[in-house]
């Protein structure tokens, strides 16, 4: 299936004006070629490492055949169910991957104690473990992997039979996941976490879990070669300064097979381009979601489509369709054209580093909790002083929070609890967008650290934050760490909120109560 992109009224105005200029600069071959001067010279030392992506599909072609063979491996063993531990790039593509495909990928990409024990008790005789990092040292990670392997020797089963390490060669992860007996395959270095769909890192636990990936990377050749050429026909050229010319962009499932492809482009844009307070914020919304009818002027809206051709865009809209890997390189080309058109560099990311610093803290600090502002319904109401000051119940200050939102800004809400007892949370963005006017995301924290975190911090400071945390009863430990993951959940939650109280942006804290008794009370107020 072919690429297409179809863009109409202002949408088609943007992507004229600016698409003509970078055929003529031969943008999209020197992409290809890797030419590092693209985003200017402050961008070149960074760019000049990270665009292996743009030969995935031939370079990861080696790595099949010994996927291959490990899946048969294992399934001779018995050894059918697979967990991926991994957070951001590492964890988003290979989830829709598989969802895609309809084979079964356990992606754990929290800390919530009560979402990792679930995790790691079911099927354990039967299950093994991708642990996926550049480096090895990403907490969240780390941890998960210790709670396996110590889980793994409790029952018996030898670690070394049953954990597969992705990461680049010559990482200190590599080192020590070797001298540990584990399998351990190797990424392209030259590829940032954002984009490496296409690397070892979205291949080895989506080929492991049944995934056809040499027809993945078959379509995303096919891909390739469409956007690699000076074209004003160029599908990427058009898609990429289509999205360059507003703030907020709104993707909508309009009838594509591929599943839940809004999560991983929302990493990939967010955190690409959501710095020196400019960018791109990504909003995955549902098809009835109230910002597609009452159109705030500052989104641009992407409807993911069986085919563009056949139902191509109306209005201000940009329609887009095509194979999962074919839109996997699309979005990574459009990606870099608006990139180039925003003036910023979509290679780095220096503001991801900020919030994980101020969890270090709090982890190694362990201060008391700071005292809520109020209780009301069982629910500990903390934030910003611009919004608990003088409120004393839920609805209240969730009025204020929202009151707070800029005219061109946006509201966030951040769930840092147990995605799979509550789902329920996810129905809370309707509701708010339709209370505001403007722009609402949801993301699943610690998860979202890892993809809309950098715009929270690096992007235009337009932002409020809706913090949603829930306490368990049964915590579960780390082994051979000092922390447990009840707390690291906390740390990262408080850290990430005093970095974005440090940018004058209010923040709005609910702990729901032990097991999250407090979850109606919220629905509640909220949907009133």
């Amino acid at each position: 299936m072919s690429i297409k992109v179809s863009t109409a009224g202002a949408a088609n105005a943007a992507a004229a004006a600016k698409v003509g200029e970078l055929v003529a600069e031969r943008f999209a071959s020197r992409l290809f070629a890797q030419d590092a001067t693209l985003w200017g010279a402050a961008a070149e030392a960074e760019s000049a490492i990270r665009l292996g992506w743009t030969r995935a599909h031939e370079v990861s072609r080696e790595l099949v055949d010994g996927i291959i063979a490990l899946r048969d491996e294992f399934a001779s063993a018995g050894i059918t169910r697979f967990v991926l531990c991994g957070m951001g790039g590492s964890s988003l593509a290979p989830e829709v991957i598989t969802r895609t495909a309809g084979v079964e990928l356990v992606v754990l990409d929290s800390t919530d104690p009560a979402q990792v024990r679930a995790a790691v008790e079911e099927g354990l005789e039967r299950t093994a473990i991708v642990v996926s990092s550049k480096s090895g040292s990403t907490v969240e990670t780390d941890s998960q992997r210790r709670a396996f392997v110590s889980a793994f020797e409790a029952a018996g089963i030898d670690p070394a039979g049953r954990v597969v390490i992705v990461t680049d060669p010559g990482s200190p992860m590599e080192e020590a996941s070797r001298a540990a007996g584990y399998r351990v395959f190797l990424a392209d270095p030259h590829v940032g976490g954002r984009f490496s769909a296409l690397t070892a890192f979205g291949l080895v636990p989506s080929g492991l879990a049944g995934v056809d990936i040499a027809a993945l990377l078959d379509d995303a050749g096919v891909a390739a070669t469409a956007v690699a050429i000076d074209d004003e026909s160029n599908p990427a050229l058009v898609l990429g300064t289509a999205i360059a010319a507003k703030r907020f962009l709104g993707i909508v499932d309009d009838g594509t097979s591929i599943v839940g492809f809004g999560d991983w482009v929302e990493q990939l844009i967010a955190e690409s381009t959501g710095k020196d307070d400019l960018g791109i914020l990504p909003v995955v919304l549902t098809p009835g979601a109230p910002e597609i009818d009452a159109r705030p002027a500052d989104l641009q809206l992407v409807r993911v489509a069986a085919d563009a051709e056949s139902t191509p865009a109306a209005g201000d809209d940009i329609t887009v369709s095509g194979s999962l890997g074919g839109q996997f390189v699309l979005w990574e080309t459009a990606v870099a054209v608006a990139g180039a058109v925003i003036g910023i560099n979509p290679y780095d990311q220096p503001d991801v580093e900020s919030a994980k610093v101020a969890a270090r803290g709090l982890l190694e600090a362990t201060p008391e909790p700071t005292p809520a502002a109020f209780v009301a319904e069982g629910v500990e109401v903390r934030g910003s002083e611009t919004v608990v000051a003088g409120q004393s119940t839920l609805e209240g200050a969730i009025d204020a929070l929202v009151a707070l939102i800029p005219a061109d800004g946006y509201l966030s809400v951040q769930a840092y609890v147990d995605r799979n007892r509550f789902g329920a949370l996810e129905a809370l963005r309707d509701e708010l967008a339709k209370r505001s006017g403007r722009p609402v995301t949801f993301g699943w924290g610690p998860r979202f650290l890892h993809s809309t975190g950098q715009f929270h911090k690096g992007g235009p400071k337009v932002g409020t934050f809706l913090q949603i945390t829930s306490g368990e009863k049964d915590d579960l430990e780390i082994p051979e760490r000092p922390f447990t993951f009840g707390t690291l959940i906390s740390a990262q939650a408080a850290g990430d909120a005093s970095v974005l109280e440090s940018h004058a942006q209010p923040v709005l804290r609910i702990d729901l109560g032990e097991s999250g008794s407090g979850l109606d009370a919220l629905l509640g107020a909220i949907s009133r």
